[in-house]
């Protein structure tokens, strides 16, 4: 796939995996729409664009909400060309499913999983477009936590592993058209999003999973898995034996719950 001179959106771009991309995208050229809550990151973002070499414009949209997906959409329907999409905001709440309110539940669904969906479905008539002339790209990052689901987390799984099978799905459904359909697995990643999180959990650079995005990007890759290796083995045990990691897990529990309780992005 050619990576160069693309011109699309890119969510949650004020920080960390979103704002790296940008950037990747930027070197080559590329024009983008950067979308997030904060017009202070976003504009630092757009800064960091222009000295990479690219062109942005930014919209402070809560992706959340009801109309922001069809916002996003009404910003760019005057471009003549969209051929990249980066489903990339999102949000979490850890802790015990009977101790989360279902208002944080419903801000990760609407969120991780909502906002993807329908920011796809508005855009898609010029993606396909674009598609069928040089070839689109849709990028969606889903997580670790959708290869391995974890207690605690079990809505921000469930988001997660739903915007991976909504990629699949989606990739299959255009087979063909141009659209180019990718899903990304980051594990833990030292982001702010992870800055409430107090697990031993090694959280590997914003620029190794980028580095990792951009070259099964260029390889053609539609499963791209930018987890550090030491973790692939807990992965690879949970396809053949999924009991056999519960019963890893389960002696940790209790310290893993005292760790993960203030993990808040919300």
């Amino acid at each position: 796939m050619d990576l160069n001179n693309r011109r699309g959106i890119i969510t949650g771009a004020g920080q960390g995996i979103g704002q790296a991309i940008a950037l990747e995208f930027a070197a080559k050229g590329a024009h983008l729409l950067l979308v997030g809550r904060k017009e202070a990151t976003l504009q630092e973002t757009a800064d960091l664009v222009k000295n990479a070499g690219g062109t942005s414009e930014i919209l402070v949209q809560d992706l959340g909400q009801a109309d922001g997906a069809q916002n996003v959409a009404d910003a760019v329907k005057s471009w003549d060309t969209i051929d990249l999409l980066v489903n990339n905001a999102g949000n979490v709440r850890a802790g015990r499913l009977e101790e989360s309110t279902a208002a944080e539940a419903t801000a990760m669904i609407d969120l991780n999983l909502t906002a993807p969906v329908l920011l796809t479905q508005a855009l898609l008539p010029q993606l396909r477009t674009s598609g069928a002339a040089n070839g689109s790209l849709i990028l969606n990052i889903s997580s670790e936590i959708a290869l391995v689901a974890m207690p605690f987390y079990a809505v921000y799984a469930a988001t997660k592993s739903g915007l991976a099978a909504f990629g699949e799905a989606m990739r299959r459904e255009l087979h063909g058209t141009g659209v180019h359909v990718a899903t990304v697995y980051p594990g833990a990643t030292d982001t702010e999003m992870m800055s409430s999180q107090n697990a031993d959990w090694k959280r590997g650079p914003v620029s190794g999973v980028v580095e990792r995005v951009m070259a099964g990007l260029a390889a053609d890759e539609h499963e791209i898995n930018a987890t550090h290796e030491r973790a692939r083995g807990m992965q690879d045990l949970n396809l053949v034996d999924p009991l056999a990691v519960d019963a890893a897990l389960a002696p940790g529990l209790t310290e893993l719950e005292a760790s993960v309780k203030d993990h808040n992005s919300i």
